[in-house]
């Protein structure tokens, strides 16, 4: 074989190597650059029957879509070329309501991590900046979950809403663990939360130390402007448990007396006095917001579990998810998640840091709450004397 036949061999195997690539790079796309399975997942998703509409999409196939278009015609995201903004939200809401991780929300939309990073952050900051209009306090009248109940009214009646704290697992670096680590000796969070009976947040503050009291962070928003709690209205008055102060426009139970529904059985399954009485149906009536964190956390698993994100981007996360609860609850009152907390029985668990700040004498403001609290505790008293079936 001459050299001008082995020249031509080399150029044959060039020519076959250049066209094998040309024919690959016609026929077979790059994989995320179209995101066919992306694509076909939210056909299958909005497409589906409900019941795998709800669980990837954490709500129904109708809220989800009037959510969307209301963020489109806002302005406040935007469709891309590859990248609806249908299939934004469902990112977010896929991680924050499986807590997945981004290489698996990689797969299921077949998107860069880069793309998954950047839609799940755009939609964060939408999502969060719905806050002022989906975190309101309520009407100022008697709240019809109290108004419709002999338990409760009038006793009551001048009742807006719950406050307590919540805490949610935490990642912080190692210089500020001591501090995140509550008294079970886990890394959290605490955020002070304010719901109404209708199970909607009024007021979320998230980003305590997991260290800190309840009593302290509600101090510190009351002393803050900054924080925008929502004025309470003269002779309305939030519901707290015993970890807080008994002052004006905060009433807390009794200390040192029985309120829980386990405690009252057997032979003495019935109050023995006002105070057990009022602290009981006070206990009652609190359980709306153990109820919407029930809720809560149930929807958005990513609020069990420490997620690796920057510490500001897991306070917005519990933003962003009670604006969403919100969102839920005032469109569809059937949601499937609600219904399962209506009726049911949410026991208070007791909680050893959950003492309130203790100072010497009492202000003004304490003897006029306590003052309260005890022409509320006897009225109720006098009235179930009279009236033992109500009990």
């Amino acid at each position: 074989m001459d050299d001008c036949d082995l020249e031509l061999d080399e150029m044959e195997l060039v020519a076959a190597a250049a066209g094998y690539y040309y024919y690959n790079s016609i026929t077979k796309q790059p994989r995320r650059s179209i995101s066919p399975a992306g694509k076909g997942f939210m056909t299958e998703v909005l497409n589906g029957c409900d019941d795998y509409s709800r669980e990837m999409l954490r709500m129904d196939k109708h809220v989800f879509l009037k959510l969307s278009e209301s963020l489109r015609q806002r302005g406040m995201l935007r469709d891309t070329s590859g990248v609806m903004i249908e299939e934004q939200l469902a990112i977010f809401l896929n991680i924050v309501g499986h807590n997945e991780r981004n290489r698996v929300i990689q797969e299921r939309f077949q998107h860069s991590g880069e793309t998954i990073s950047r839609h799940f952050n755009n939609v964060l900051k939408a999502i969060k900046s719905l806050s002022r209009e989906f975190l309101q306090q309520p009407p100022v009248s008697t709240p019809p979950e109290i108004l419709a109940s002999s338990r409760f009214y009038p006793y009551f009646k001048d009742c807006i809403g719950v406050i307590d704290g919540m805490h949610i697992p935490a990642h912080v670096p190692a210089k500020d663990q001591s501090r995140f680590r509550n008294w079970k000796g886990d890394l959290s969070q605490n955020v002070l939360a304010a719901c109404t009976f209708d199970l909607q947040f009024i007021f979320i503050y998230p980003g305590w130390e997991g260290s800190a009291a309840d009593s302290r962070v509600l101090r510190a928003v009351l002393d803050d402007p900054d924080q925008n709690f929502p004025p309470i209205p003269e002779g309305k008055y939030y519901l707290v448990d015993s970890g807080y102060l008994n002052m004006e426009g905060f009433i807390a139970p009794y200390h040192g007396i029985r309120s829980q529904l386990h405690e009252y059985v057997g032979a003495n399954q019935l109050p023995r006095n006002a105070k057990e009485l009022f602290n009981h149906r006070h206990s009652s009536l609190r359980k709306a917001i153990r109820r919407s964190f029930d809720v809560l956390k149930t929807r958005f698993p990513i609020l069990k579990l420490a997620p690796q994100y920057a510490f500001h981007t897991q306070r917005d996360i519990v933003i962003a998810a009670c604006v969403i609860h919100n969102l839920i609850r005032h469109e569809e009152r059937n949601d499937w998640l609600f219904a399962s907390v209506e009726g049911g029985i949410t026991e208070e668990l007791p909680d050893p840091d959950d003492q309130p700040d203790m100072h010497m004498g009492m202000p003004i403001q304490e003897q006029l709450a306590s003052a309260f609290r005890d022409s509320v505790a006897e009225s109720m008293w006098n009235d179930f004397l009279n009236k033992w079936d109500e009990w």
